[in-house]
């Protein structure tokens, strides 16, 4: 590991997690405005039996649902060249879906988690445009949030309708803008997850769905040049994946004060804005002026606009007691 600045605290928090087998592996990377400043790699890969090998920081690590914003970059360019709007109901889209609703589902409760669409097993059998179409609903549109998957194949069908290109495609154009090649539904190999089938969930059943709300593989260096990019474009960069001006519009909260349903409630100090998270009023956070994204298995993407710093952790375990995030991202922030 090789950095500029003081960033020690951070990785020793990350590295005594994976000494104390609270993590089986991780990778911490820290990047600003001008591109990555530290990165490291803890820990091994279970191979199975009594194999292992150490892990390195050109790993890859399922992404799970970081692979929302990532996705909610390729619309919001959808709605930057005018192929798309986030009032667009799906039913543009799914001219099916809604049949049994009164109420109307538009991109913007799809991005924030306020559709109502109730949501299905993450490893279910059936392909996810027919558990989409198929889903009651819990609650109106727009009057309530709970976290959602199974909304982003609706993301994913807006854009498509929309661009004529899969949800997926939409992604790698930007991703290869910015040389982030390493994302991909299909990768060769992938750091292992050895407590998937004991936290319920069947791996290779779900990663089968290719699932547009969390079935994306990366490396963390495609995650540090996003955070980059997106450092660049708050400091006023005009030729980035998104516009300033999109940005902006991507990190508006759409959630206000609407009730907050589990396992978000309100206490968890969150907005939801377009596909980002909002830790606008985290209660542990010495920075709040932040935004990202967490996936089930631990990996988190986070970047600080104000503080000029993203980071990122890839890890892979479904449980994980005694790992706190905020504890890494205070740790982080104080030392830039």
């Amino acid at each position: 590991m090789t950095s500029p600045v003081r960033v020690d605290a951070a990785f020793d928090l990350v590295r005594a997690h994976v000494e104390a087998e609270r993590l089986p592996s991780a990778i911490l990377g820290i990047a600003t405005a001008e591109g990555t400043v530290a990165v490291d790699a803890f820990g091994t890969d279970d191979l199975g039996g009594s194999r292992r090998r150490p892990v390195t920081v050109d790993d890859t690590y399922r992404l799970f649902s970081i692979t929302k914003p990532l996705l909610g970059i390729a619309a919001a360019r959808a709605i930057e060249r005018g192929l798309l709007s986030s009032t667009a109901p799906l039913a543009d889209a799914l001219p099916s879906f809604g049949a049994h609703r009164d109420d109307v589902v538009r991109l913007r409760h799809l991005v924030s988690h306020t559709s109502g669409i109730s949501e299905p097993p993450m490893d279910s059998p059936l392909p996810p445009r027919e558990e989409l179409l198929r889903r009651d609903r819990d609650f109106a549109a727009g009057t309530m949030s709970r976290y959602s998957t199974i909304a982003f194949e609706g993301v994913a069908a807006l854009h498509e309708h929309a661009t004529g290109v899969s949800w997926d495609a939409g992604v790698t154009a930007w991703a290869n803008e910015i040389g982030a090649t390493g994302l991909t539904l299909d990768p060769e190999t992938a750091v292992s997850l050895p407590d998937a089938a004991a936290a319920g969930l069947d791996l290779e059943r779900f990663t089968a769905t290719r699932s547009p709300g969390a079935g994306l593989f990366g490396r963390a260096d495609d995650l540090l040049r996003l955070g980059t990019e997106l450092l660049r474009i708050h400091g006023g960069a005009r030729d980035g994946i998104l516009k300033p001006a999109t940005l902006d519009m991507m990190l508006r909260p759409l959630t206000g004060d609407i009730p907050r349903l589990d396992p978000y409630p309100a206490a968890r100090g969150q907005d939801w804005g377009f596909t980002w998270n909002l830790r606008t009023r985290a209660p542990g956070l010495i920075d709040r002026d932040t935004y990202g994204h967490g996936g089930w298995a631990g990996t988190e993407f986070w970047v600080h606009p104000g503080a000029g710093v993203a980071w990122v952790l890839l890890t892979s375990r479904a449980e994980r007691p005694g790992v706190d995030i905020d504890r890494i991202d205070n740790a982080i922030v104080s030392a830039l």
